[in-house]
C-alpha cells in the first residue's frame, strides 16, 4: 500500500514537471519571426543539408543534419539564404526547425528528474532539480531557436541517464534492462559528441563512472573474477567500440549527402575537393606534370590551408615596403592563379618539365607581378621576412627568384599535381614561403599572413600545385587523386580542430571569459531592434547554485572525515550517503564542463557555460533536500513537518516569481531599454553589467 502510494506520488510530480515544461518551453516559440543569434549559422547549414551543397564548420555533423531534416520533414524547402540576424521569415518554413530544437532542449528537464531519482531515489530532490533547470530564463533563451545547444543539452543528459541506470542497484546486471541502458547509453554518447567537441567531457564523466562500477565489482569477494571481466568486455563493446562505429557512420553520411561544391572547398586538400560536384577538380582534367609557362594555384598544405593570393591593394605605410599584398584564402578565385617562369627569361621554347632544384619567378596573373621577399619585418610574425608583389609586366630584381625543392625526392625530380609536396626557398634571403596562419587586419581583408621564414624547416611552408593548366601537354582525369573514405574521415577532423583552435572574436562580438560564467556577470543578445531577446540567468538560481556549491563541499568534506573516523559507514541503502555520493559525481560533472574551458585559447561565450550549469542546478536540488531531511529533524516532531513543507513551499514560490520576473528576457522585451527610468525592465537590472 506503502509503495503504491510512493508511486502515485512519483507520477504525479513527474507528470507535473513534463506539462510545466511543455507549456514554459513551447509558450512563443514562433516568436520572434526573424533570425536570432546564431540561427544565421545553423539554419544555413541545415539548408544546404537539404541542397546537398558542402560546407566547413568547426562542429561535427549531427546537429545540423537533424536540424535539415527536421526543415525538410516540415515542408522548409533550403532556399532561405539565413543572411543576418533580425532578418524577418516572411514565407518561409522555419517553425519545424524551431519547434525540433525546442522539443530537443525540453527533454533535459523531464531527463533531470529521472537522472537525480536514480541517484537518490527521492522524488523531492527530484523535484527540486528539475524545477531549478525549468525555471531558469537562460535555459530557455538557449533551448527555443535553431541552435546545437538543445541538441547537444539532450545528448548529454540522456547519455548520463544511461549511465546511472546501469550503475543503479535496482537493475539487475546482464539482465535485458541492463543491456538496454548500457546500449543507450553508449548511443547517446555517441550522438553527443557528434553534435559538438565538448561532448568529450560526457564521455570522460561515463567514463569514470564505469571505471568507479568496475573496481566496485572486482572487490566484490562473493563473485568471481569473470564476472568483472564480463562487465569490462560489455562496457568496452558499448561504450567505447559502439560509439566509435556510430560516429564514423554520421560521418559517411555527411560526406556522402554533401555532395556538391560550396562555399568551404578551400579549407580542405585538392583530393578532397576533387570529390565535389560542381569543384572545378570534379572530373576534371589537367596534365599531371607540371612545365614551365603553366597557368596553376598553390595551396598551402597545412590543415585547413588556402591558396597563394594576391590582389592589387598594396600594403599599409609602416607594414614593411609599401607593396603589393601577398596572403592566403581559402576560397577559389582568378587572384590565386601564377604563371611558371624560368629565373632568367621569359619565355621557354618547347615543353620543359619543371624539377626538383630549379630557380624560377612567379608571376601572378591578374597583376603581372612577381612574387617576391626582401629584408623587411613581415607584417604579423616579425621575426619572417615580408613577401611582396613587385615589379611590372613580369619584370622585376633577383629578390623574384625562388628555388623549387620537391619533397622527399632527389634534385631534378619532376613536379607533379596535386600529389608533389614542395618548398620554394628564397634565392637570395635563404628564407622559405611559409603561411602563419594568422589572420591579417582590416587592411588585409582579414586573409592569412604570407612570409618567408628564415627557418627551412618550418612545417607550414609546404605546397602543392592544384589547378595546372598547359595545352601542350596531355590532360589525366583527376579521379587518379579520389581518396578513401578513411581519409576524408581524417582530413574532416584536422580541419575541424585547426578551426577551432582558430576562432577568434569577430570585430564588435560580445565573448567573455569563464570567470564571468558562474555569477552570471553579463548576457548576450540574441535580438536586437523593437522585440528584444537576451541570454541570461535566473540570479536567483544562479546565485543560489554558487552558494550550494560550498556548501556541499563542507557536507562532504564533513562525511569524509565521519567516515574516515569511523563515526558513519558507506551504506549504498542510506539515502544521506546516496544524496553526498550523486552530489559528488555532479560535481565532477561540473569541474569537467566547466574548469577545461579556462585553459582554452579559442574565443569563449557565455552559453558554453550551460552544460555546467545543469550540472550545479542538479546538485543544488539534492543538497536542499538533504538539508531539509537533515536540519529540520532537529526541531520537534510537532512542528517539523510544517516547517519542513513551508520551506518547499518558499523555495518553489521564489523560483516561479524569479522566473516571472525574468522571463521577459526569454520571452521578448519591447520598449525603453531597462537602464532608463520609464522601462518596466528598471528595477531588474540588478548589476551594470546586464545590458537588457
Amino acid at each position: 500500500m506503502v509503495k503504491t502510494e510512493v508511486n502515485r506520488t512519483w507520477w504525479f510530480v513527474f507528470g507535473t514537471i513534463c506539462v510545466l515544461t511543455l507549456i514554459i518551453r513551447f509558450y512563443k516559440v514562433t516568436e520572434p519571426d526573424h533570425i536570432c543569434w546564431d540561427e544565421t549559422h545553423f539554419g544555413k547549414m541545415g539548408s544546404w543539408y537539404i541542397n546537398r551543397t558542402f560546407f566547413f564548420d568547426v562542429h561535427p555533423p549531427l546537429g545540423k543534419m537533424l536540424i535539415g531534416l527536421s526543415g525538410y520533414l516540415t515542408g522548409y524547402d533550403g532556399n532561405f539564404a539565413f543572411d543576418k540576424p533580425g532578418d524577418k521569415y516572411e514565407n518561409v518554413n522555419f517553425i519545424g526547425m524551431r519547434i525540433f530544437c525546442t522539443a530537443m532542449g525540453a527533454t533535459v528537464i523531464p531527463t533531470t528528474y529521472l537522472i537525480v531519482d536514480e541517484l537518490t531515489q527521492s522524488v523531492i530532490a527530484s523535484a527540486l532539480s528539475s524545477l531549478f533547470i525549468l525555471f531558469d530564463v537562460g535555459l530557455l533563451t538557449l533551448t527555443q531557436y535553431i541552435l546545437l545547444d538543445p541538441i547537444l543539452l539532450c545528448f548529454m543528459m540522456t547519455s548520463i541517464l544511461g549511465g546511472v541506470k546501469v550503475s543503479s542497484n535496482r537493475i539487475k546486471p546482464f539482465s535485458k534492462t541492463w543491456w538496454f541502458w548500457l546500449a543507450f547509453s553508449g548511443t547517446m554518447l555517441s550522438c553527443c559528441i557528434s553534435v559538438k567537441f565538448v561532448g568529450l567531457f560526457v564521455v570522460l564523466l561515463v567514463g569514470l563512472m564505469t571505471i568507479g562500477d568496475l573496481w566496485t565489482v572486482l572487490g566484490d569477494l562473493t563473485k568471481p573474477i569473470t564476472v568483472t571481466l564480463k562487465h569490462l568486455a560489455a562496457r568496452v563493446f558499448f561504450l567505447i567500440l559502439w560509439p566509435i562505429c556510430l560516429y564514423m557512420i554520421f560521418f559517411y553520411i555527411h560526406l556522402t549527402v554533401l555532395h556538391k561544391s560550396g562555399n568551404g572547398d578551400g579549407f580542405y586538400s585538392s583530393a578532397f575537393q576533387s570529390q565535389l560536384i560542381g569543384n572545378s577538380l570534379h572530373n576534371a582534367t589537367m596534365p599531371r606534370q607540371v612545365a614551365y609557362g603553366a597557368i596553376i594555384t598553390l595551396k598551402n598544405h597545412r590543415t585547413g590551408g588556402g591558396y597563394l593570393h594576391s590582389h592589387y591593394h598594396l600594403y599599409p605605410d609602416g607594414i614593411g615596403a609599401r607593396q603589393q599584398q601577398i596572403t592566403t584564402y581559402t576560397h577559389k578565385d582568378d587572384n590565386n592563379k601564377w604563371i611558371i617562369k624560368k629565373y632568367n627569361s621569359e619565355t621557354s621554347e618547347g615543353v620543359q618539365i619543371l624539377r626538383s632544384g630549379d630557380l624560377i619567378r612567379l608571376e601572378h596573373i591578374a597583376t603581372k607581378r612577381n612574387l617576391h621577399s626582401h629584408k623587411e619585418p613581415a607584417p604579423i610574425t616579425k621575426k619572417h621576412l615580408q613577401v611582396t608583389g613587385y615589379g611590372e609586366n613580369g619584370t622585376g630584381d633577383a629578390n623574384d627568384v625562388w628555388k623549387v625543392i620537391v619533397i622527399g625526392a632527389n634534385d631534378k625530380a619532376e613536379v607533379t599535381a596535386v600529389n608533389t609536396k614542395l618548398k620554394f626557398v628564397h634565392y637570395i634571403q635563404s628564407c622559405i614561403l611559409t603561411t602563419s596562419g594568422k589572420q591579417l587586419p582590416k587592411w588585409g581583408y582579414e586573409q592569412q599572413e604570407v612570409s618567408c621564414n628564415p627557418n627551412l624547416r618550418d612545417p607550414h611552408a609546404v605546397w602543392n600545385v592544384e589547378e595546372n593548366i598547359f595545352d601542350k601537354l596531355e590532360n589525366v582525369s583527376f579521379e587518379v587523386y579520389a581518396p578513401s573514405f578513411f581519409e576524408r574521415f581524417i582530413e574532416s577532423h584536422a580541419v575541424m580542430f585547426q578551426g577551432n583552435a582558430g576562432l577568434k572574436p569577430k570585430e564588435g562580438e560580445i565573448t567573455s571569459r569563464p570567470w564571468q560564467w558562474p555569477i552570471n556577470y553579463r548576457g548576450q543578445f540574441f535580438s536586437g531592434s523593437n522585440y528584444r531577446i537576451y541570454l541570461l540567468g535566473n540570479p536567483v538560481i544562479w546565485w543560489s547554485n554558487l552558494l550550494f556549491l560550498a556548501i556541499f563541499l563542507i557536507v562532504f568534506s564533513i562525511n569524509a572525515i565521519k567516515e574516515q573516523r569511523g563515526y558513519i559507514q558507506p551504506n549504498n541503502n542510506d539515502h544521506n550517503y546516496m544524496k553526498v555520493k550523486g552530489c559528488t559525481w555532479l560535481f565532477i560533472g561540473w569541474l569537467l564542463h566547466y574548469v577545461p574551458f579556462w585553459a582554452m585559447g579559442r574565443v569563449l561565450y557565455f552559453h558554453h557555460y550551460f552544460p555546467a550549469l545543469i550540472f550545479n542546478s542538479m546538485l543544488t536540488g539534492i543538497i536542499l533536500d538533504y538539508i531539509l531531511e537533515n536540519v529540520f529533524v532537529l526541531f520537534p516532531k510537532k512542528i517539523s513537518t510544517t516547517i519542513y513543507h513551508t520551506s518547499l513551499v518558499l523555495i518553489i514560490s521564489s523560483l516561479i516569481y524569479s522566473f516571472l520576473l525574468f522571463s521577459p528576457l526569454a520571452y521578448g522585451m519591447s520598449g525603453p531599454h531597462a537602464n532608463e527610468l520609464n522601462s518596466t525592465m528598471y528595477g531588474l537590472r540588478w548589476l551594470d553589467s546586464w545590458e537588457f
